[in-house]
Formats: C-alpha cells, sequence, structure tokens
C-alpha cells in the first residue's frame, strides 16, 4: 500500500485544484479551511464526492472534522490512514 501514497498525494492534489481553481500551489503546508476563500462548505462535500468515488469509499459523519480539513497534508495523511484501512 505504501507504494499508493504518492499518487493518493496526486489525486488528491489533481481533486482540490479541480474543485478550488488551477492557480493554486499546493503543498502540504498549504492552509485550506479558513484560508481559500473558494474552499467553503460547498466544496468540502464535492471534494468528498469525489474522493469517494475514485477510491469507492465511504466517509463516516464521525471521521470528519475541522481539523482534517486544516491543510493539504491533514487532509493527504488522512486519505493515506483511511485507504491503508480499506485495504
Amino acid at each position: 500500500m505504501r507504494d499508493q501514497q504518492p499518487q493518493t498525494g496526486q489525486v488528491l492534489e489533481q481533486i482540490l485544484l479541480s474543485v478550488l481553481g488551477p492557480h493554486h500551489h499546493l503543498t502540504d503546508q498549504t492552509p485550506l479551511l479558513g484560508a481559500i476563500p473558494e474552499f467553503d462548505s460547498s466544496s468540502i462535500m464535492t471534494i468528498l464526492t469525489l474522493l469517494e468515488d475514485q477510491y469507492d469509499i465511504v466517509f463516516d459523519d464521525a471521521e470528519l472534522s475541522a481539523e482534517l480539513f486544516s491543510t493539504v497534508g491533514s487532509l493527504r495523511h488522512f486519505m493515506t490512514e483511511k485507504l491503508s484501512k480499506t485495504a
């Protein structure tokens, strides 16, 4: 599963850029929630739906928190952990 971590990061970045706009430069340290105006509840729902479709997973409401969406890195880390549990 470790081989999929870089791919997961790339897919996540592509999804974020498709929703937020291609003009963003994203790194693991890039803040999301409260920092990017386009990153609102609607975009969060779109991102989660695209991730669910891409990886054939379902997010439980109990898994989701503001901290999860604080940075690109926190979201990537969550996805890596989630996918390792579903493998």
